[in-house]
């Protein structure tokens, strides 16, 4: 619910009879999202800045949700329509559909957040076949009113009564063959009249029914079907995909109707403040004469360029740069616009923020804050992590060699490589099996979302920049390329044919970038990013577009840097990887996993340790070892100098060194059958044997093989030790720091960390050199973390490893269920993100929580981090913050991701402490 209590919303304990589920829209405000949805709290927000809105009334969220709970609209909401619907009636000197002079309404959804597309809309309820001749009447044009009403039936037939939306499609193309046209503005009264009559047919055909002619009848069927549209489902898929919750339920917006379709003094557009695809100032949408709204964002007539509305009409357009200027600064952000005008006088349908490609959202960011309208703390908000992750992906590489076929519109940024699909099904079909595809339409509808979710970018043949494709490409950050008119697509032969005659069948492998626009066949290979090249110290803001973009990203980070209380460290194994992560900005390794250390060709090494029969073979080993580790060690010292570097002990089962079983037992079989000898490969398949386990992640490794394997842990303890005084007597800071992983309980760390101790004092003694070498554990076992107050007393950090905590607290081997059945967790619901990917807040986020509480309860100066992957995930990073946590550690290339949440968080937990 929103902050802003409403005495008429529904609190704990007030009965349903008491909440009022209708508002006009001269009583709500933008504050009151979560209870009209957006688009009815903006279309009141307007109302009250005075801008020319169509007179109309939301019904609310709340109604909703009782509808979908109990199955049963509210009781008092027909007689709360019936009362709005009576002071609009009033107001505009009609009533809905009456013969004479009909007033027509529109149903229209409006979640709180913005789902373009996903839930359903009637346009022109109150159309009948008695008010279809008043409508004429009064307009003075019997096209426009019969093509008022083919549409109403269409949408209605489709979205209220289920009718397969092909056979109205099916029917209107028929009617444009027959008269042979290519497009419907070109089809005359008398053949939008036998249009309706063959639509009145298939609903009849369709649904044993004929096509409802009592207006309230059509109106609250509409109403109904809106919430039906909630969880249909494609705004169910909309919402995993956008991780909105699926409880919000929908608003429903009743407007009165102003028509674009009524001449060429009329039309329809879209419009936003900036350009949502660069940032850029300047006039950006597309507008459509004699069309209603739908046309629009359905693609299916192409657009001109808002530019072009000041030769159409030149006061509309001053008027609309106006409230424009209004709007962005009411706003004080983008806003996209939705508009209408209807001979010559025009009407607002719509505001809200915009959605943005991910460089115009950092563009945007910094440009408002240059104008005064925004300080810094704002600016960090108006941007994420997952758009400055999509800056840092390659683009193509304009230099090499390419075969451009086609340019449309430059929707949604990116570069995007894939195998042509045609249609949803095919592109969801083969992503699952691997393969990288590109849809191709004509244009996408709602119904098009999964195989566009599926696909790498999209590429359709009509429409612009506020057409269904390009507004949920730009939502989801896919690639994206619009209305790219020379290509010709046929969806049903599955092919596309581009200038010059070339066939693109589907399989064919194209490449498409949505920077540009441009079109090419086959793969076009990509080159880093500037944001990348940026963060590795290659390039430096400048002037062109590259790099004001970088320009942009610099500020919003500084931003990040000074706001954020969490440190940013990285997981890194090498010196190689620790420069690269320092390069990215971070503030130390966080995670040095010993493991990798040990592979390559020391793994001859390792096996012989694993093999010893004796002490003395196993010192052996040990002592072999013991130089290739501390050379590893001084050279991270040496990479990170005066930053902390935290090294895991090893970890992994030993059976991980060995060659897999099912390779060696065949090596073994045929040494054996040619008689040849095999004493080492049979001596390692004992072992193989030996160290067999059903589940070896909980099986012996972390501490345990530090307890079992005499001289294991020490070895690289001393290593740690003396590349540490190593690098100290060569004037460096080595800052080191040793975790000893899969605790339990405080009794292995305790025994572990006595040998530590000694070994430190041993190396001081010989070197002559004191360390300051500070000894934690990973909290990665629920155990250890509901005995976090205990472990605390001989740990002196916790590194909390959410990998394997959220393994072992829900029971899940994630190598095995991510493959198997997270898809129809996910697809069901019972998962919003994988655990994996977002840390659950619930489960394992709760251990978290408590055993840093209860660490820092017997250790207040204890240390606390994280290392496993939800290091570097926003959503993670914010809940790292809010538990108090000192750092969070992750791959370098997510460092700049991390350390702008972390700003983020920063930012967003000091407003609701000041709210």
């Amino acid at each position: 619910m929103s902050e802003n209590k409403d005495p008429h919303v529904a609190q704990s304990g007030t009965s349903v009879e008491s909440v009022k589920f209708v508002y006009d829209f001269t009583e709500g405000n933008k504050d009151l999202k979560d209870l009209l949805g957006g688009k009815g709290a903006n279309l009141a927000e307007m109302t009250n800045l005075g801008l020319p809105v169509p007179p109309g009334f939301t019904i609310t969220t709340e109604a909703c949700k009782v509808y979908l709970d109990s199955g049963e609209e509210p009781a008092a909401l027909r007689d709360e329509v019936s009362a709005h619907l009576e002071a609009l009636e009033q107001r505009m000197g009609k009533k809905l559909g009456q013969a004479d002079d009909p007033l027509l309404v529109s149903v229209r959804s409006g979640a709180k957040f913005s789902m373009p597309g996903m839930m359903d809309t009637v346009l022109n309820i109150g159309l009948s076949d008695k008010s279809v001749q008043g409508l004429a009447k009064q307009a003075g044009d019997d096209r426009f009113a019969w093509d008022s009403y083919r549409r109403l039936i269409q949408m209605f037939g489709k979205t209220v009564l289920g009718v397969d939306g092909e056979l109205f499609e099916d029917a209107l193309e028929a009617a444009k063959a027959a008269k042979k046209v290519t497009v419907d503005t070109e089809l005359e009264a008398a053949d939008l009249k036998k249009l309706v009559t063959k639509f009145k047919k298939i609903v009849k055909t369709e649904c044993g029914r004929d096509f409802p002619q009592d207006p309230r009848e059509q109106m609250d069927l509409a109403i109904k079907a809106v919430f039906d549209s909630w969880n249909g489902e494609r705004a169910k898929l909309y919402r995993r995909q956008e991780r909105i919750p699926h409880d919000l339920g929908t608003a429903v917006n009743v407007c009165s109707m102003v028509f674009g379709n009524l001449g060429p003094d009329s039309g329809t557009g879209v419009a936003f403040t900036r350009d949502p695809a660069s940032g850029h100032q300047g006039v950006y949408g597309d507008y459509l004469q004699n069309a209603q709204g739908e046309d629009v964002v359905a693609g299916i007539r192409n657009t001109v360029p808002l530019a072009e509305l000041e030769q159409i009409d030149k006061k509309s357009y001053d008027q609309l740069m106006q409230i424009m200027e209004t709007l962005e600064n009411h706003y004080k952000d983008l806003c996209d616009i939705e508009f209408t005008i209807e001979r010559g006088r025009l009407w607002m349908l719509q505001t809200r923020v915009g959605k943005r490609t991910a460089g115009a959202a950092f563009r945007i960011a910094t440009q408002l804050v240059d104008q005064g309208l925004i300080d810094e703390a704002e600016a960090l908000t108006r941007v994420n992590g997952a758009q400055l992750a999509q800056l840092m992906f390659p683009r193509f590489d304009e230099s090499a060699k390419v075969e451009q076929v086609g340019r449309g519109i430059a929707a949604s940024p990116g570069a995007a490589v894939g195998k042509a699909v045609f249609d949803s099904y095919t592109a969801v079909k083969w992503s699952r099996s691997g393969e990288k595809v590109i849809l191709i339409r004509r244009e996408t509808n709602p119904d098009d979302l999964d195989g566009m979710i599926a696909a790498e970018g999209i590429l359709t043949s009509r429409g612009g920049k506020t057409s269904h494709a390009a507004v949920v490409a730009r939502g989801m950050g896919k690639t994206c390329v619009c209305g790219a008119e020379e290509l010709e697509v046929d969806t049903k032969r599955r092919r596309m044919t581009v200038p010059g005659g070339h066939v693109v069948e589907e399989g064919d492998v194209i490449s498409i970038d949505g920077s540009s626009g441009k079109v090419y066949l086959g793969e076009v290979p990509v080159v880093p990013s500037p944001v990348v090249e940026y963060f590795e110290g290659r390039m430096h803001p400048g002037a062109d577009d590259a790099d004001e973009l970088v320009e942009a990203v610099h500020r919003m980070m500084a931003f990040a840097d000074r706001k954020r209380r969490l440190r940013v460290r990285a997981n890194a194994d090498n010196a190689e990887d620790a420069l690269r992560a320092r390069r990215f900005g971070a503030q130390g390794i966080g995670l040095c996993r010993t493991e990798h250390m040990f592979l390559g060709d020391r793994r001859e090494l390792v096996e012989r340790l694993i093999l010893a029969d004796t002490e003395e073979e196993r010192e052996e080993s040990l002592k072999a070892l013991l130089p290739l580790q501390k050379k590893d060690f001084v050279e991270l010292f040496e990479a990170m100098d005066g930053l902390p570097v935290t090294i895991r002990l090893l970890d992994p089962p030993l059976h991980e060194f060995l060659p897999d079983i099912t390779e060696l037992s065949v090596r073994v079989a045929l040494a054996e059958s040619r008689q040849e000898p095999h004493e080492n490969e049979l001596r390692l398949l004992q072992a193989v044997h030996r160290l067999h386990e059903q589940n070896p992640m909980l099986g012996l490794r972390g501490v345990r093989l530090g307890l079992v394997i005499p001289g294991l842990f020490t070895m690289q303890v001393r290593a740690i030790a003396e590349a540490a005084a190593e690098r100290k007597n060569a004037k460096g800071d080595p800052r080191a720091e040793i975790m000893i992983p899969l605790v339990g309980t405080v009794q292995e760390l305790e025994i572990v960390r006595d040998e530590a101790d000694k070994v430190v004092a041993e190396v001081e003694e010989a070197t002559g050199t004191r360390l300051k070498l500070a000894i934690g554990t990973m909290i990665e076992l629920p155990r250890a973390a509901l005995t976090a107050g205990q472990i605390a007393e001989a740990a002196e950090f916790f590194s909390f490893g959410t990998n394997d905590l959220t393994q072992t607290v829900w029971g899940f081997s994630r190598d095995d269920v991510e493959a198997s059945f997270f898809t129809a967790y996910l697809e069901k619901g019972i998962f919003g993100v994988s655990p994996f990917e977002t840390i659950d807040k619930d489960g394992v986020g709760s251990l978290v929580r408590s055993a840093a509480k209860a660490g820092r309860e017997t250790r207040p100066d204890l240390k606390l981090g994280v290392c496993g992957e939800h290091g570097g995930d926003p959503e993670s990073v914010h809940f790292f913050h809010e538990v108090g946590l000192d750092y969070v550690s992750c791959s370098p290339f997510r460092i700049p991701v991390a350390r702008l949440e972390a700003g983020r968080a920063a930012v967003t937990s000091a407003g609701s402490d000041h709210r």
